[in-house]
């Protein structure tokens, strides 16, 4: 039995995620910058992480954006196969972010990569789409800001690389970047998979339950965790034990001869919101 949704709706749904996306910080972000609060001994630190949990609070009771940067679109979607949408969905994505962005006016930083010429409607969206089982649609939305975007990296690794070369390669990603991100950040890797593929990958890794451990790779996040926190660049670079609140790492086969590793990192305000329809 084929399920039809019509078009409007995704639009709609779009919409609404982004703007509350731009303003309420993911309840497992917010609580894991509480708890990192209690657990600091620099005080400048523990002191930097109660700003940053207030200014949480008052986007969220305010509505005003919790960062300047209300990013780029991404959009991560899985799609039921036995559901016929009525009308083109990437155009209902992207005229659910222009309403979100251009109504409820977030800003506009998206531009043509050559020209600078800003399109005016934050549009388009980065999408990803996945067919799954099923008749409904998860739609998950990220909006992105650039000042840790800019500090992702990507290698093509050796196979014969060791798991130990892989951790050291994120922290000195995460090195290099030092403040530049607003920390304490999140960061997602992505290992295996193609050039192209570790880095959505990593991407993807951003949206995973800050404070859940993957089945699969629980114990690399942990052991990147230890380590990014062992770097002393703390909150907003000025020291401490919190430097990341969460690594998220994804998997997949790669071919024998290569080993794709990605380091997307995201600041304090990881946003994303989902839906089902």
């Amino acid at each position: 039995m084929i399920r039809e949704i019509d078009s409007k709706i995704i639009e709609s749904a779009v919409c609404g995620l982004f703007k509350r996306a731009a303003v309420d910080l993911p309840r497992d972000v917010y609580n894991s910058m509480r708890r990192a609060i209690s657990e600091e001994s620099d005080e400048r630190a523990a002191d930097v992480m109660r700003n940053l949990c207030a200014n949480a609070k008052t986007a969220a009771k305010t509505g005003v954006p919790i960062c300047q940067d209300t990013g780029m679109a991404f959009v991560f979607s899985e799609i039921g196969q036995d559901v016929h949408i009525s009308g083109g969905f990437e155009r209902a994505v992207n005229n659910g972010v222009k309403k979100a962005y251009v109504g409820g006016k977030l800003r506009l930083s998206v531009a043509d990569p050559l020209t600078r010429i800003n399109t005016g409607t934050n549009t388009p969206a980065i999408i990803y789409t996945k067919l799954v089982k099923g008749d409904k649609i998860k739609i998950t939305v990220m909006p992105k800001g650039f000042g840790s975007e800019n500090m992702s990296k990507l290698k093509m690794f050796n196979p014969t690389a060791s798991i130990e070369d892989i951790i050291t390669f994120v922290c000195d990603a995460v090195k290099t970047a030092d403040a530049n991100p607003c920390p304490p950040i999140i960061v997602g890797v992505g290992i295996g998979g193609s050039f192209d593929y570790s880095a959505f990958l990593a991407k993807k890794a951003l949206t995973h339950t800050v404070g859940k451990y993957d089945k699969k790779n629980g114990d690399i996040e942990k052991r990147l965790l230890e380590a990014i926190n062992e770097l002393n660049i703390g909150p907003q670079g000025f020291g401490g034990k919190t430097t990341c609140l969460w690594v998220g790492v994804e998997t997949s086969p790669t071919h024998i001869a290569g080993l794709p590793v990605a380091v997307n990192i995201s600041c304090h305000a990881t946003r994303h919101a989902s839906i089902v329809l």
